[in-house]
């Protein structure tokens, strides 16, 4: 029987991976999604091809895609059996092509074990929070604004706040402000300077909460005038919260110092009509 397409709902209980023993026993990776042409095609080999599209599409998932998805694999089941009988893997691109392929096959699936071997130790990842609350040490803070078109209106509005001893600028940013901010008098809320353009961000840096700004800050937006409220140490997340993003990270960090090691002490001869060799920098 030709099936030249196949609808989404039968393939829905096959695409993904089972949920319960009785369906991994009936749809196991042993299980043949298609004959073609007296030749088998097993269903694992069709979950990877589509772990691989949804991978390009960001895991959106639908059944358009998964209908899509089974047809372009039978025509790439067709069109590798014609690649076959043309005998086009005497060709030397493709055999460096499938040797690059199956090596990449074997790295990542290596490198995955490896991984997965790795179980972080509590003193590890205890060391490890330790250095992330360290390096996420920073301020935050709590403002207003006001944005203008124009350098000599922000100065005008300064010279005001400079007459009114700083008071009113939530009213001003009301009655001035071109940005989003106006109907709020202005109010950023709180932030990170890490979320603002340099030149706002350098502002604020140098100011003390309770002040405005006495020159205006010109940024891509326009030109403003920032009144700093108050500044607070930012709270790390808990060590709960973090464990997560540091087991992976740790994980990581154990992939990479095995890879380190693998290469070094890999028996490595170059070809140095090919490859030209460099010496590695000393230290001093």
């Amino acid at each position: 029987m030709k099936h030249r397409l196949i609808t989404a709902s039968l393939l829905a209980a096959v695409i993904s991976a089972p949920a319960c023993a009785q369906e991994a026993q009936e749809t196991s990776n042993e299980t043949l999604i298609a004959t073609v042409n007296g030749q088998p095609y097993r269903l694992d080999l069709f979950r990877a091809y589509y772990g691989e599209i949804l991978a390009q599409r960001n895991g959106q998932d639908s059944p358009q895609l998964q209908e899509q998805a089974f047809n372009e694999f039978m025509n790439m089941v067709v069109a590798s059996q014609e690649g076959e009988k043309r005998d086009v893997t005497n060709n030397a691109e493709v055999q460096a092509a499938l040797a690059l392929q199956r090596m990449m096959v074997l790295s990542a699936a290596a490198l995955q074990s490896i991984g997965a071997e790795t179980n972080p130790s509590e003193a590890e990842l205890k060391q490890a929070y330790d250095e992330l609350v360290a390096q996420s040490q920073r301020t935050e803070y709590k403002a207003r604004h006001i944005l203008l078109d124009d350098k000599d209106k922000a100065q005008a509005l300064i010279e005001q706040l400079d007459a009114a001893n700083g008071e009113g600028f939530a009213t001003l940013a009301e009655e001035n402000s071109l940005g989003p901010t106006a109907e709020k008098g202005g109010d950023l809320g709180w932030f990170d300077s890490r979320r603002m353009v340099k030149p706002f961000a350098d502002a604020v840096a140098e100011m003390e909460p309770g002040s405005y700004s006495k020159q205006p800050v010109q940024t891509q937006f326009g030109w403003h005038v920032i009144l700093l409220e108050e500044t607070r140490a930012a709270e790390p997340p808990s060590f709960e919260q973090a464990k997560p993003q540091l087991e992976a990270l740790l994980r990581q960090r154990k992939v990479a110092e095995a890879l380190t090691e693998l290469r070094n002490n890999a028996d490595v001869q170059l070809n140095e009509e090919v490859v030209t060799v460099k010496e590695a920098p000393t230290e001093e």
